[in-house]
């Protein structure tokens, strides 16, 4: 794919002015690759969060209900940039919470064991925080996660497969109350066909969510059409809304006038009547009913500020043009110029690729940790995952080819150190 074809409408690297990369050696600019684990930060950034700064320190209290921006309304900002990276409704997503906290409430609505059907479909290598959350959650409701939380393996290649979902649900559905899957898998980076998924977990008779921590600003969603009963996400990877940012969650519109369990807090009421304090909970509808405790601002201003280069960058199909060009580079590389050192894990077809490629060492996982703490003295930040994994992401609005080039050539050199 070219990446300088004008029918893309972004070039990789077009708004690496908009950011500050972090840096080198001796002052020099760095390569930055981690947009999988934490973007990089928006100069946007810093005057949106010096803006609510500032109202707070002239307006005080009067911030909540004054301004364009004004606090209680704070979210309502958010919601049309989000959902179009969700291919969503306004009123299926809202900014709130953090990623954890987001599916446990998620959960306490959605998986409802009754009977034999009280299973919790995960794959197996999940990250950590949903094993625990949906093993919790399973507890709670005094069964055993041991029984009652499958998790479907990879195949020999490494790879969890949907067909392996869809045969899992033909045979074992009515046993089934949830399937929890990725967008994204976050060590292998394998991007997964949501739509299927739903389907097959819809025909099983189960409800399904999506953890789409490295697949929101990523890769290209479809959530309403997709039909996924909720989703969740958080804000500081490929959404470059800095660490501990506000999360996301979206709920189906079906949903919209929830009558199930849920958890309730004040920000989830009803906005006409939120501040008249009636003690009866009225819930908004759509997933702002979802809302706990009160919107913090310092940590959503930043994400406001980073979707707005999103709408700037002509949105997702635009950026994902960008980004099957440049990760399709850096495979490129791998092969021709550090094949027989490196394997490349993640799946290659560009439909099941996102940003991130997941690399091993074939000398073992002692290598691979020297080689990753070598680049980083270098100025060049990728992130490990265990037990042998070397993550590099080149995100589409700050990474360029020469990033990618400066990485292949600084790899390339540090091995052949090695070699001797």
């Amino acid at each position: 794919m070219n990446d300088n074809d004008p029918q893309s409408g972004f070039t990789p690297g077009q708004f690496r002015e908009r950011f500050r990369i972090p840096g080198g050696m001796r002052g020099a600019p760095g390569v930055y690759l981690c947009g999988n684990s934490l973007g990089a930060q928006p100069r946007a950034a810093v005057d949106a969060v010096d803006s609510e700064l500032e109202r707070w320190a002239t307006l005080g209290v009067a911030g909540h209900f004054d301004g364009p921006t004004a606090w209680t309304e704070y979210h309502e900002l958010l919601s049309t940039p989000l959902a179009r990276l969700c291919g969503a409704r306004d009123i299926e997503v809202v900014a709130t919470g953090t990623l954890t906290a987001n599916l446990h409430q998620m959960l306490i609505s959605f998986y409802r064991p009754k009977g034999t059907r009280r299973r919790i479909l995960v794959e197996k290598g999940s990250f950590p925080s949903d094993r625990y959350a949906v093993a919790s959650q399973v507890h709670l409701h005094g069964l055993d996660p041991e029984h009652d939380v499958v998790e479907l393996a990879p195949r020999r290649d490494g790879l969890l497969h949907e067909e392996d979902i869809e045969d899992y649900l033909e045979h074992y559905g009515d046993q089934v109350a949830l399937v929890l899957w990725p967008g994204v898998q976050y060590a292998t980076g394998q991007v997964f066909d949501t739509a299927r998924i739903c389907r097959a977990a819809r025909k099983a008779g189960a409800a399904v969510g999506l953890d789409l921590a490295h697949a929101v600003g990523n890769v290209p969603l479809n959530l309403h059409e997709e039909g996924p009963d909720f989703a969740v996400w958080c804000s500081y990877k490929y959404l470059n809304a800095g660490p501990g940012a506000i999360a996301g969650l979206f709920v189906h519109e079906r949903h919209a006038r929830f009558d199930g369990p849920r958890l309730a807090g004040w920000w989830g009421q009803d906005v006409h009547t939120r501040f008249q304090m009636r003690p009866r909970f009225r819930p908004e509808a759509g997933a702002a009913g979802w809302q706990l405790s009160t919107l913090p601002i310092l940590a959503t201003a930043p994400l406001l500020a980073s979707l707005q280069m999103f709408e700037d960058a002509g949105g997702m199909p635009a950026l994902r043009h960008a980004s099957l060009a440049l990760s399709g580079y850096l495979a490129h590389l791998v092969h021709e110029e550090l094949g027989e050192e490196i394997e490349i894990i993640t799946p290659l077809e560009p439909h099941r690729r996102g940003c991130q490629l997941s690399m091993r060492l074939h000398a073992g996982e002692a290598a691979g940790r020297r080689l990753l703490e070598r680049l980083q003295a270098h100025g060049v930040t990728c992130d490990w995952r265990g037990p042998d994994i070397i993550r590099a992401a080149p995100a589409p609005l700050y990474n360029t080819r020469e990033d990618v080039e400066r990485f292949i050539e600084l790899t390339g050199r540090l091995l052949a150190a090695d070699r001797g």
